[in-house]
C-alpha cells in the first residue's frame, strides 16, 4: 500500500502537524463554481472563510482580487470564475474564500485565497482507482491542472492540482497570454 505525507506550515502562531495519507483513503474539498462541482486535496486547505472585501493591488491581473490580511499575513485572493474565464457574478452570503497552501519550487510554500461560489462536502475515495485521468484536449484546452475526475451519483467532479492552477507566475503569464489574444483579435478585425 502506497502512502504520501504531506507537510503543512505553519501559519501565525498555529502549528499545523504532518498528515500521513493512504492511497485508499484520499479527501478532497468540494465547492461549487458556476454549476458545476471541483475539490481540492482538503492537506492543502487552511480555512473556509465568508467573502469579505479585499484591498486591491494595482495593475495585477483581473481574477487577482487582491490581497487580505490573515493574521499578518499578506494573501492574495484569487476569484477562481475569472481565473477559468467564466463569467463574474455578484458575491453572495455563501460566497467563500478558501485559504489553500502552494508549492512551489521556486517560491517554496505559499498562501493563497480562492474566492468560489460555495463549498460543498468533504469527498471521501476509499480507492485511487476511482479517479480518472483528464481528458486531453490537445493544445485547444488548458487541462496541466486538472489532476483527475470522479464519478459520482450526481454528477463528475473534477480534482484540481492548487500547486498548478495558483502558480503565480502561470498566473501572470496566463493573464498576459490573454492580453495578447485579445489585442491580436482586435487588430483582426480592424
Amino acid at each position: 500500500m502506497e502512502t504520501r505525507t504531506t507537510s503543512l506550515a505553519p501559519v501565525g502562531a498555529r502549528n499545523l502537524k504532518r498528515e500521513t495519507v493512504t492511497e485508499e483513503n484520499l479527501q478532497y474539498l468540494t465547492f461549487n463554481l458556476a454549476g458545476e462541482s471541483y475539490g481540492i486535496d482538503i492537506l492543502r486547505v487552511q480555512e473556509i472563510r465568508g467573502w469579505v472585501p479585499v484591498t486591491k493591488v494595482p495593475n495585477a491581473p483581473a481574477f487577482v482580487r487582491g490581497v487580505m490580511n490573515l493574521r499578518g499575513a499578506i494573501v492574495p485572493v484569487v476569484d477562481l470564475r475569472l481565473r477559468f474565464g467564466l463569467e463574474s457574478v455578484e458575491y453572495t452570503k455563501i460566497t467563500v474564500v478558501i485559504v489553500v497552501m502552494v508549492r512551489s519550487e521556486q517560491h517554496g510554500d505559499r498562501t493563497i485565497g480562492m474566492v468560489v461560489d460555495g463549498v460543498s462536502d468533504v469527498l471521501n475515495i476509499n480507492n485511487a482507482a476511482e479517479i480518472k485521468d483528464a481528458p486531453d484536449f490537445g493544445t485547444a484546452v488548458h487541462t496541466e491542472f486538472i489532476s483527475g475526475l470522479v464519478a459520482m451519483d450526481s454528477g463528475m467532479v473534477m480534482l484540481l492540482d492548487v500547486d498548478r492552477l495558483l502558480s503565480i507566475e502561470e498566473m501572470f503569464a496566463l493573464e498576459n497570454l490573454r492580453g495578447t489574444e485579445s489585442r491580436s483579435v482586435v487588430a483582426h478585425a480592424s
